[in-house]
């Protein structure tokens, strides 16, 4: 075991400032250039508390990097025919480079009508079909901000991915089939033969086990275990969730798909939670964002 006593922490908030600091400066010079700062905005539907948490993290984001941010809120009655109204109109608008809507949204509201809504050149969150698909054909396109996220804290960590074996546990259109697709292409990081997983999936500990990098993105708290993990294996954990803890002030901790404690010893590499995934993927946003500006006023 004496390998891994140098087990290596990959630290999303150390990798997102290095990246902050030079989305700030293209920002500068976008501003420079066009008289005007990339601009995001965030629609969030309703007051859930996760929800307001996340798009304040986002909106703070924007300040450190000098863009310009929009917050659009939205009463949980609004109906699907006046929120898709409402996104028509942010497409429109020429001021505004990139748009998300917060998820989730009220049940009565298509999540897809919505995704499908958005113009694709404005979808900074990479859901969006078109651009799902122009990524599975390796063309440019904005990726899901989850998997480019970790693709940047691969690359900010060096870590080799070709001739990996990736085991991917977790299929969502917005996580699983990304990443496999973006660890999958002739790229760097890139060219691994990836394994997707999911709750299907037979003999998910074996599968698990054969995993150089092990990808777990199922949100079920604490989900990977010691015997699912081979000695040495990347571990990057997209999972987040509140577990109840009466020894803390709040009553709850924070946990990942991956139960940490057992698993960190005998990984090479494992991010934490939080502060593993969660900055890079806001970091990522910010990522596509400023490449939305630069698209749609012609500096490339």
């Amino acid at each position: 075991m004496d390998f891994y006593t140098n087990m290596q922490i990959l630290d999303g908030k150390q990798a997102s400032i290095f990246y902050q600091e030079q989305l700030a400066a293209e920002s500068r010079e976008f501003e420079t250039i066009t008289g005007k700062k990339p601009h995001l905005a965030a629609v969030l539907v309703g007051n859930s508390g996760p929800s307001e948490t996340y798009v304040a993290a986002k909106m703070e984001t924007c300040r450190k990097v000098g863009f310009q941010s929009s917050l659009i809120r939205f009463e949980p009655s609004i109906t699907e025919n006046e929120l898709l109204l409402e996104i028509d109109k942010l497409n429109q608008d020429p001021d505004l480079h990139g748009f998300i809507v917060q998820l989730p949204l009220p049940a009565h509201i298509d999540v897809n009508k919505v995704i499908e809504r958005i113009d694709p050149a404005k979808d900074v969150d990479g859901f969006h079909p078109v651009n799902l698909g122009k990524m599975a054909k390796g063309l440019p396109a904005f990726a899901s901000a989850t998997p480019w996220g970790i693709i940047k804290l691969m690359e900010y960590y060096n870590i080799e991915t070709e001739g990996k074996h990736v085991v991917v546990l977790g299929r969502s259109q917005i996580v699983g089939l990304p990443m496999s697709l973006l660890l999958s292409r002739n790229s760097r990081p890139g060219n691994a033969t990836v394994t997707v997983c999911h709750s299907k999936s037979r003999n998910l500990t074996d599968m698990a086990r054969q995993a150089d990098i092990l990808v777990a993105a199922l949100g079920i708290p604490e989900f990977v275990k010691k015997e699912m993990v081979k000695e040495g294996a990347v571990v990057i954990d997209v999972g987040l969730s509140r577990v109840p803890d009466e020894t803390r002030k709040s009553g709850y901790r924070l946990v990942g798909d991956v139960a940490f404690d057992e698993v960190a010893p005998i990984c090479s590499a494992i991010t934490p939670v939080p502060g593993g995934v969660g900055p890079m993927t806001i970091t990522a946003l910010m990522q596509n964002t400023m490449v939305a500006a630069r698209q749609q006023t012609g500096i490339i």
